[in-house]
């Protein structure tokens, strides 16, 4: 579990877009990515709440770490990038509580 735990967060909120850019694929690929309900559910941890643990949309957390990183930097190209599938990621958790909740 403690290898599985170490991997998820390796790899947390499309991480592996950002490593590419900063030359650290290889190093990140160390680490197994899981293409799972789990880290669906890890990115969407992160991706709804804000830096001091409030609740908050997607589109307010990813506009809060663009403002905050500014364009041109490392993370704010890599946050565009990635946009897409953080913001599936999430729809895929909604998806998954709306469909607990309709039982």
């Amino acid at each position: 579990m403690e290898e599985r735990l170490v991997c998820l967060v390796a790899h947390h909120t499309a991480a592996l877009v950002e490593a590419q850019r900063r030359g650290l694929r290889a190093e990140l690929e160390e680490f197994c990515f899981e293409d799972s309900e789990v880290t669906d559910a890890l990115w969407y941890a992160d991706l709804t709440s804000s830096p001091i643990g409030e609740a908050v949309d997607v589109d307010t957390r990813l506009g809060e770490i663009l403002v905050r990183y500014g364009p041109g930097t490392v993370v704010f190209d890599s946050i565009t990038q990635a946009r897409p599938g953080l913001e599936a990621a999430v729809r895929r958790v909604e998806g998954r509580l709306a469909a607990l909740n309709r039982r």
